[in-house]
């Protein structure tokens, strides 16, 4: 199917690219639709049928929805927006220019415009920006019949049909009762006889982080959302998490790359890295790569301490790379950890001793994996061919050592930088580098010098 994906372009592919398209499940579809050019992206969604693309179109992540949306006519975008729910709606309108999103609010049915709206008037950030606004909800003088004919009735997808929220007159907020439990009852019985946990709740001003921390502890599907008095306004559901958390990793990874929050939706911020004059730009992402760069100065200076070794035993060469990079990505691996347990209170910094103990055992056990695999390798690659059977041990031990290295220091200098007043984000990495390096290729050297006898 990718080869006739991507050779959309050529008229005879066409019809068999449609016909073998419309035959994958849409989650399929996603994967195999972002493996082709931006520019034929467009032509192959057209391909499929109009049920299935609605489906693929709610998989995509927003900023992929917006590409394709700004290759594609208006009605056709229209026809897709029409298809989600209001807070996919507003996920969808902040990666696009203010001008198509007027447009776009103004050609939806009243109701959902004024859904849209709602959303779009609390703070981005927040828990009200994210609120799905579907529910089922009903007051606390229904029976349990009652509430189960609403299940029945509803149009909303069976995810959305797991609880049924109990609201006062006034709409205020009064608990929550799970649909399995309705069946179990009694239908009689009055709902404020079977209800549950009401202090359950996030408020629409709080921030998403707080939604991510409470679903993560609750064994709930959902958990709901009300307003400043009380009043119940929508949920938030493991689907909605699962998209924070796949933005929060966008935005760690860039962080980590030096680029600080460029995916923040902090405008000034936003506009001093893309829009601001260059030496603004430099002055905050060239810090730590300058530890970076005096990092490479020192490293440096261990090869050349260690040239003879290089002379005598070429083939040793053959491995700095191997034991310079692996520890560097376990290390990314630990501050990535670290920066996720953190957000969602995982990690209780009070007690962290106990975190780095667990991630040092970590460390150890993928160093004596990785350093055996790669001792071996080592060994009948080079060791036997070059007459030096000792490198495979030279290699094993070395990698094994920088691994646990690289896990150590991704677990303790994020934390040691937080206790500082440091962010930790674009700091730990360049840091961890420059260390890694340096030890871990004195470490080899040493090793070889030692074990095969180099003068």
């Amino acid at each position: 199917m990718r080869n006739l994906l991507k050779d959309l372009l050529e008229p005879y592919a066409l019809e068999a690219a449609k016909k073998e398209a419309n035959n994958f499940p849409p989650a399929e579809l996603v994967q195999l639709l972002m493996d082709i050019e931006p520019e034929k992206r467009v032509l192959a969604f057209r391909l499929l049928e109009k049920n299935k693309a609605a489906r693929v179109f709610e998989y995509l992540r927003p900023e992929d929805q917006a590409g394709l949306t700004q290759m594609m006519e208006s009605p056709e975008v229209m026809a897709l927006v029409e298809g989600l729910e209001a807070d996919e709606r507003v996920r969808l309108f902040d990666e696009l220019p203010a001008k198509v999103v007027k447009r776009l609010i103004a050609n939806l049915p009243p109701q959902e415009r004024e859904n849209v709206n709602i959303l779009l008037g609390y703070p981005e950030g927040s828990v009200g920006r994210i609120t799905n606004l579907r529910i089922i909800s009903v007051r606390t003088r229904a029976t349990v019949a009652q509430a189960l004919e609403l299940v029945k009735n509803s149009d909303l997808d069976d995810n959305q049909l797991e609880m049924v929220f109990v609201i006062d007159h006034e709409r205020h907020y009064q608990g929550y009762v799970r649909t399995v439990n309705l069946i179990k009852s009694n239908p009689t019985a009055s709902i404020v006889d079977v209800l549950e946990n009401n202090a359950v709740a996030v408020m629409t001003g709080d921030r998403t982080s707080e939604a991510v921390r409470l679903l993560g502890e609750i064994n709930l599907p959902a958990i709901p959302v009300v307003d400043s008095e009380g009043r119940l306004v929508g949920d938030i559901t493991f689907d909605d998490v699962i998209d924070l958390v796949e933005e929060e990793a966008d935005e760690t990874a860039l962080s980590q790359a030096g680029v600080i929050n460029l995916l923040a939706r902090d405008e000034a911020w936003s506009d001093v890295l893309v829009k601001g004059s260059a030496f603004s730009a430099v002055r905050i992402r060239i810090a730590f790569l300058l530890i970076t760069l005096a990092g490479g100065f020192l490293v440096g200076g261990v090869i050349e301490t260690f040239e003879e070794v290089l002379e005598e035993i070429p083939a040793a060469a053959v491995f700095i790379p191997l034991v310079m990079d692996m520890g560097g990505n376990v290390g990314t691996q630990s501050t990535t950890a670290f920066a996720r347990g953190v957000a969602w209170e995982q990690i209780n910094l009070n007690r962290y001793f106990l975190y780095i103990f667990r991630e040092a055992r970590i460390g150890i056990l993928m160093g004596l994996i990785l350093g055996g695999v790669s001792g071996i390798v080592a060994y009948v690659w080079q060791g036997i061919p070059n007459e030096i059977p000792q490198l495979g041990i030279v290699v094993g031990i070395s990698l094994a050592l920088v691994v646990t290295l690289g896990a150590m220091l991704g677990s303790i200098l994020p934390w040691a930088m937080l206790k500082l007043g440091f962010d930790h984000g674009p700091g730990a990495d360049p840091l961890i580098t420059t260390i890694k390096d340096f030890v871990g290729l004195w470490i080899y050297f040493s090793l070889a010098t030692w074990l095969i006898g180099v003068v």
